[in-house]
């Protein structure tokens, strides 16, 4: 077995006095893809937003291809470099056309030429299908093409780790294959995935591990196969039945 690309031991974050993320212990081998599932509020977001150090954890470690996440302001930076988020929200810019959304991050942060930025640009809009949609701006696309664009955009930095909060839970229902469709393709293509998603249809094609979280823990972790046909805990029984 190769070293986990994502090791979390004993993680807890608290917001104030409200403790959020308890004695999380999770790893994470290199092209896995991971699904993350559970009631509103059980700290799946918090839990992928640590892994890249958008919220701060307060006790334990979190160590991400070899890089500990902690008060050192390299190591985070580092970790950014390698770790791609799509949010629920697109979070592009609306006043920059859909290539230049994309190649922002390539030419400021990675000081890549701009002509290579456009070029690395137009292959990862055509991975996902909006290549001809690069010279609009964000406000022209409907939300599945706004969304496509996000993970383009995040691919645009050549990450090792892709990480997706709930990707599809802003979107029309129509649009929502869209989106799932060039994760699928992504994940195909071995890229490491950890995607917190309510799409039980997606967790089945595509993870390798479905881990559900209650209450700000995680409650079960399970190959896929088995957390669908033979969850152990009462409350993953409950919501899967509620859910599916």
């Amino acid at each position: 077995m190769s070293d986990p690309i994502i090791k979390i031991e004993n993680m807890n974050k608290w917001f104030g006095d409200f403790q959020v993320l308890k004695d999380i212990n999770l790893s994470v081998e290199k092209n896995k893809k991971i699904v993350v599932c559970g009631p509103s509020g059980s700290g799946k977001s918090t839990l992928i937003r640590c892994i890249n150090r958008l919220e701060e954890h307060q006790k334990g470690s979190i160590i991400v291809d070899g890089t500990e996440l902690n008060e050192n302001t390299k190591n985070i930076e580092q970790v950014r470099a390698e770790v791609g988020m799509v949010f629920q929200q697109f979070n592009l810019f609306p006043h920059l056309s859909i290539l230049d959304n994309c190649t922002l991050a390539p030419i400021w942060v990675k000081k890549m030429p701009k002509k290579d930025a456009e070029e690395l640009a137009m292959n990862q809009l055509k991975q996902v299908q909006i290549d001809d949609q690069s010279n609009k701006f964000p406000g022209q696309l409907s939300g599945g093409q706004q969304q496509r664009c996000a993970i383009a955009r995040a691919l645009c930095m050549q990450p090792k780790i892709m990480l997706f909060d709930e990707p599809t839970s802003a979107l029309d229902p129509e649009m929502i294959k869209e989106v799932l469709d060039a994760m699928v393709n992504l994940a195909k293509q071995g890229m490491t995935m950890i995607v917190v998603t309510h799409e039980m249809g997606f967790a089945k094609e595509v993870a390798d591990e479905v881990i559900f979280m209650d209450e700000g823990m995680i409650v079960e972790k399970a190959i896929t196969k088995e957390f669908f046909a033979n969850p152990k805990n009462d409350r993953t029984k409950l919501f899967l039945s509620q859910i599916l």
